[in-house]
């Protein structure tokens, strides 16, 4: 990897992170705030969802207007707007006696923000590099960094609620301020040529018709992938953060840290492979496939034990299996598509990942009140869907 470009991806790393801490450290402060609000389970998963929801709609145009624009004059604005989401959730918590709603409104335009930022990055990385081993390097740099943001978000969420309840929204706008101006001053994407046309909204969309024409299959594949992976992620852990607090009595820090162990099992998994898969496109299919399929029996496996230690011990198997996925969902897209319209269909892989983290929360909600294993046997299936389709759609010749 070139060393020049080592700064610039610790500031695009900052993104990920601070993105994810945005959202994954709401995930064991979540029973707190039904306790202070007086919300339903339910309620409460709709401050992850809405999050979520907005960014579903708004990654795909981000992605069309970096790569028409360039990828920093859509990041920069994007993390403002993060910023400002934060601000008005926490403000507004601090300020008003029942501020459910205006948390929403807050989490509303941060979800806006957060659309045009971590989506931009993973393009940004392929626009970096010429070398497919450094973009696959690189990419396991960011997702690290995502997933290390999931390990670090149960332990700071925790802390800062500990301080006070709504210190967590108040966080995102400082770690937005932060991430600004690590971007403005140490990233440096490469310049466009000035002979490259630049496509306008019609031409564009017919292009990426034509793109989803020649190579839809693999890519329905991918996006199937990493929609199954955040909501089989954000369901278990919405299930582990309110057992903990319903079944064994575990509040503060100390869920926190428990919240932790899976995901650092993730995020190991998922730097280890992101430094060996390098530009070997089939082992990528491969290693999606069996990381589906040990998520998928860890999940089974769930429904057998009733006792604390296996609890962590098998959600962790199940996060090593998801975190060997992600890297390789990232790495096909963006060495599978030209630079062109990288950013829009990377964007695409975005959407359908925070749309199952959107519809995650909300379902275990639902399917916690029916039995726990149904839970588990509904995530295991999904699991298993996503490995039949990677072995049938997702079909790379090198």
């Amino acid at each position: 990897m070139e060393s020049e470009k080592k700064w610039d991806l610790f500031a695009l790393a900052s993104i990920p992170l601070i993105m994810t801490l945005g959202n994954s450290m709401f995930i064991p402060v979540l029973p707190n705030i039904e306790n202070r609000l007086n919300i339903t389970k339910f309620q409460s998963s709709m401050i992850i969802s809405i999050y979520s929801i907005t960014s579903i709609f708004l990654i795909p145009i981000a992605g069309f207007l970096s790569d028409k624009f360039g990828r920093k004059k859509i990041i920069i604005p994007s993390l403002i707007i993060t910023g400002i989401g934060g601000a008005v959730s926490g403000i507004g918590s601090w300020l008003f006696p029942n501020p459910y709603w205006i948390i929403i409104i807050g989490r509303f335009t941060q979800g806006i923000g957060s659309s045009g930022a971590f989506p931009v990055v993973i393009p940004t990385v392929g626009d970096m590099f010429k070398d497919d081993r450094d973009v696959s390097k690189g990419l396991g740099i960011i997702e690290t960094s995502n997933t290390f943001g999931k390990v670090l978000s149960p332990i700071l969420g925790s802390f800062l609620a500990a301080i006070v309840w709504f210190m967590p929204f108040i966080a995102i706008a400082v770690f937005a301020l932060i991430s600004i101006l690590l971007v403005t001053f140490l990233v440096k994407v490469p310049k466009k040529n000035d002979n490259d046309k630049k496509e306008n909204l019609r031409e564009y969309i017919n292009n990426l018709k034509n793109i989803f024409r020649e190579k839809g299959k693999w890519l329905t594949g991918i996006f199937f992938g990493g929609l199954v992976a955040m909501f089989v992620l954000f369901g278990f852990l919405f299930y582990f953060t309110s057992t903990l607090e319903d079944r064994y009595q575990i509040q503060g820090m100390t869920r926190g840290l428990i919240l932790a162990v899976p995901l650092l099992a993730l995020c190991l998994s998922s730097f280890t492979i992101g430094k060996v898969i390098g530009k070997r496109k089939v082992l990528m299919k491969w290693i999606i496939l069996f990381g589906n399929l040990v998520s998928a029996c860890s999940l089974v496996l769930l429904s057998f034990f009733d006792n604390f230690i296996m609890l962590i011990v098998i959600l962790s198997i199940a996060g090593i299996g998801i975190g060997a996925a992600l890297p390789c969902l990232d790495a096909l897209v963006t060495e599978g598509i030209e630079k062109l319209h990288r950013g829009c269909i990377t964007c695409i892989l975005s959407s359908t990942r925070l749309l199952g983290v959107a519809v995650g929360p909300p379902i275990s909600a639902i399917l916690i009140k029916l039995n726990n294993n149904t839970l588990f046997y509904v995530l295991a299936a999904s699991n298993a869907l996503s490995a039949l389709i990677t072995m049938l759609l997702v079909k790379p010749k090198s």
